[in-house]
């Protein structure tokens, strides 16, 4: 990180405190989802919740980190930087939504969606910056996460589909439980997405199987996990 750091370190920091920021506000958001989804124990719902923790801790996992890589740059991770209070700002709406407003579970769902369609873009922009820096170890370490965010956009846009065919055709879509169940149904039926949404997808994946497996070779072994 300390290459990445070299030309200007306070914008770094600002960066990073904003992305720290926003993935605070995600972990807020699955406990309320999944709290909210147990209340209501609706049985297809809750048969998603072991997912939605296992999300949840990936996203901690991502706050814990961050706050290590700004303390060991020398910032604050409480600090208000310009970016944390810009992410903030831009996470209130999904978060009023999740948090205070609604209760119906395909509602959250699809402010969920929208989080981490935010999300992904987020660790996207510390993959290039690291790329454009020369620095692939901090390219490595948050394509890592990056490819994790993408696993989480995949699910939740599934929970989405799902959710909004079973409304309006009328028969029951089962949900998928886990990431397992939907990379199968992709391989059974190709990802079919249009504009930006494909984009995304497509593009996330593409960037992190290549800061993953191209930036440094000797170190992909033990990294392909997270993929």
């Amino acid at each position: 990180m300390e290459k990445l750091a070299q030309n200007n370190p306070a914008f770094l920091l600002d960066v990073l405190n904003g992305r720290l920021a926003f993935e605070r506000t995600g972990v807020k958001l699955y406990d309320s989802v999944i709290g909210k989804i147990e209340a209501q124990a609706q049985p297809r719902f809750l048969a998603i919740v072991g997912q939605l923790r296992e999300i949840r801790a990936e996203e901690k996992e991502h706050e814990e980190w961050l706050e290590a890589q700004i303390r060991g740059l020398g910032g604050n991770p409480d600090g208000k930087s310009e970016m944390a209070q810009l992410e903030m700002e831009e996470g209130r709406g999904i978060e009023t939504i999740i948090c205070d407003g609604h209760s119906n579970a395909v509602h959250l769902l699809h402010a969920l969606l929208a989080a981490e369609l935010a999300d992904n873009a987020g660790w996207d922009v510390l993959v290039k910056l690291a790329d454009e820096a020369g620095d692939p170890a901090a390219k490595i370490e948050f394509a890592r996460r990056m490819a994790e965010e993408a696993k989480h956009l995949l699910f939740i846009r599934e929970l989405v589909v799902r959710s909004a065919e079973t409304m309006m055709l009328g028969a029951e879509r089962p949900l998928p439980r886990g990431f397992g169940s939907v990379a199968a149904s992709k391989m059974k039926k190709p990802l079919l997405v249009g504009g930006a949404l494909g984009a995304v997808l497509l593009g996330v994946g593409a960037l992190a199987a290549s800061a993953l497996f191209l930036a440094r070779p000797k170190l992909a072994p033990r990294l392909r996990h997270a993929l």
